[in-house]
């Protein structure tokens, strides 16, 4: 009996698995109307070249360029001369860097990358790069790959950054190679440190040294003018070519304030446009002591970002197009980009780099020992070392060479006031003791 009343106990419901809680419904993004993209990029032959693209987003016109056989090395956003910017807002290589290092540890756990940048995003101070990667995230639910994501988003990540990704998806590592990218973006982080710091001080003496110009020539000696006027007296040379100077700095300062903003407007449209940044590159390679350290920094990058993507399994060609576009410099550039197309002939690459005669003997023979042995990239590296070494020391030798040359500067020209107006005392004090 007991048996039949346990058969016939009803069974205890099963409890129901609770339903997950529904998402907060995206708000819809505002459809915006198709804007035109300048491009760069390489063809299937390895061409350069370049056109506008009309698309939604550089996202957009990355992937269609992507989907006509063009590998795009740049995309930006056409500008009006009405929309002129004279800045362009980039995400600090910093948060880039803390970025990066994060996605690799979160990587190397093996948590989804859809996860990850979801975390990542939650705890990103930077407006900028929040707004960065919501989209990418966006981007990779709608099935694009994380390299064509970063690649839409250029004031973020540059192009060897998006190369490196490339190639990294294609063979399996991409922490490792997150890894290698932060500890990249960390020492030239470094680099730039260093050359900031080496030029603060200079930086402050020559801003000094102008104010008390201005100072001495707009509020100091003016009051001297009105002292002599009223003595009558004649002054000497010296005194008159003083009181000259500061009376026409006086009077026409709103003309060397219009020549000051022409110069600046002048150097930024120039900067702006190819031919002439590709003069201005020339000019700043053939100064005497600027030169110098651009060439070596310009040295030091190349070599350094070259052998990143070639240890990180990108091919030579593909390497080279980046490293140009890194270069900084159009006269660089423009050699990088005829190296390349030598090299896609079969001319090597030790020989044209030589042949260029913008690389030092040193790194040369790296090239050149590295292509042989077929260990480019480690030749590479040690060659980047070698110039960032190199690098500190001439900024150190350069700041040693500066710092004199504005005291020497400041003392000629408090020596020459001092001298200007005893002279002058001594003349008025001549002409009294005779009269």
């Amino acid at each position: 009996m007991s048996r039949d009343k346990t058969l016939t106990k009803a069974p205890k419901a099963a409890k129901t698995p609770k339903a997950p809680k529904a998402k907060k419904a995206a708000k819809p993004k505002k459809e915006l109307p198709p804007q035109k993209f300048r491009y760069t990029a390489l063809n299937e032959a390895g061409e350069r070249v370049t056109g506008v693209e009309v698309a939604l987003s550089s996202g957009a016109a990355h992937i269609a360029l992507l989907a006509r056989g063009l590998q795009p090395l740049e995309v930006s956003a056409k500008q009006s001369l009405l929309k002129f910017e004279i800045t362009k807002k980039k995400v600090p290589r910093q948060d880039v860097m803390n970025f990066t290092r994060q996605l690799a540890v979160f990587m190397k756990a093996g948590i989804p990358i859809m996860e990850a940048l979801e975390v990542i995003v939650q705890e990103t101070q930077n407006k900028m790069l929040k707004v960065v990667l919501e989209d990418m995230v966006d981007s990779l639910r709608a099935g694009d790959t994380f390299a064509a994501a970063a690649a839409a988003h250029p004031e973020a990540f540059p192009n060897f950054y998006v190369g490196i990704l490339e190639s990294a998806e294609l063979t399996g590592n991409l922490d490792a190679v997150l890894n290698q990218l932060a500890d990249y973006i960390d020492r030239d982080q470094k680099a730039r440190g260093k050359v900031t710091a080496a030029l603060i001080y200079p930086a402050v003496v020559a801003g000094m040294s102008v104010v008390t110009v201005i100072v001495l020539a707009v509020f100091v000696l003016p009051r001297f003018v009105v002292f002599f006027a009223s003595l009558h007296a004649k002054l000497p040379l010296v005194t008159r070519m003083l009181l000259g100077s500061s009376s026409f700095i006086s009077t026409w300062w709103y003309v060397e304030i219009t020549l000051i903003i022409l110069i600046i407007g002048g150097y930024i449209a120039m900067d702006r446009s190819v031919s002439g940044k590709a003069r201005l590159d020339g000019w700043k390679l053939k100064l005497p002591v600027i030169g110098d350290l651009t060439e070596t920094a310009i040295v030091e990058r190349t070599c350094r970002i070259l052998a990143s993507m070639l240890r990180a399994g990108v091919d030579l060609p593909r390497s080279m197009a980046v490293t140009a576009e890194s270069a900084n410099n159009a006269v660089y550039r423009r050699a990088l980009e005829n190296v390349r197309e030598v090299m896609m002939q079969g001319g090597g690459l030790a020989g044209p780099i030589a042949e260029t005669g913008l690389f030092p003997a040193a790194a040369r023979q790296m090239f050149r020992v590295g292509e042989e042995t077929g260990t480019l990239d480690q030749q590479l590296e040690v060659a980047a070392a070698y110039y960032g070494r190199e690098l500190e020391t001439k900024l150190e030798r350069a700041t040693a060479l500066f710092e004199p040359a504005i005291i020497i500067f400041m003392g000629v020209v408090v020596g020459f006031v001092a001298v200007a107006l005893i002279s002058a005392m001594y003349g008025i004090y001549n002409q009294v003791k005779v009269g």
